[in-house]
């Protein structure tokens, strides 16, 4: 591994500085961890390949995190959601797991479903995620709407996303 924990750190923070929203920096800080080296399974070479990952994020709650690897999908994609036990689970799993920047595969990960910032929008054309719809409110609670509207307008399409961090992913 070529970059280091203290980098990684640095790294995360000037993704954090660009976010205005309070809640998502508290959150996203609080888990955080001390980077350390986890050595992860690849599944997509010789039987036995694996890389080494740096795990620099835990959502015990879920047994889920974020991970930084400089191989396999990286450096193209080194952010990537990941499990964090569990012997079936230590590889580095799939491609659509892994993202350019850390707050695209936070975005992503079931940690940021426990706030409270979903909301509906509705998708007009190719513009994704298309027009806001709803108030932020949790993911459950958004979901639900979402379902709830494409039962009433299958022809429309409706998804829950945030409205506040639009990444490169």
């Amino acid at each position: 591994m070529i970059i280091t924990a203290a980098q990684l750190l640095e790294m995360v923070e000037a993704e954090l500085a660009v976010l205005d929203d309070a809640r998502v920096v508290a959150h996203v800080r609080a888990l955080l961890v001390s980077p350390n080296p986890v050595t992860r399974g690849w599944d997509y070479g010789a039987a036995d390949e694996a890389y080494p990952c740096w795990s620099v994020f835990e959502h015990n709650a879920s047994n889920t995190g974020i991970a930084y690897c400089e191989n396999g999908f990286g450096p193209r994609n080194p952010w990537g959601l990941v499990y964090l036990g569990g012997t079936e689970h230590m590889s580095m799993g799939m491609d659509s797991g892994w993202f350019p920047g850390f707050l695209d595969a936070y975005f992503e990960s079931r940690a940021a479903s426990d706030l409270p910032v979903w909301r509906v929008f509705q998708q007009l054309e190719d513009e994704y995620p298309g027009r806001p719809l709803s108030a932020e409110g949790s993911w459950d609670l958004t979901w639900a709407e979402v379902e709830r509207l494409r039962a009433l307008n299958p022809d429309h399409r409706y998804h829950c996303c945030q409205s506040i961090y639009r990444g490169e992913a």
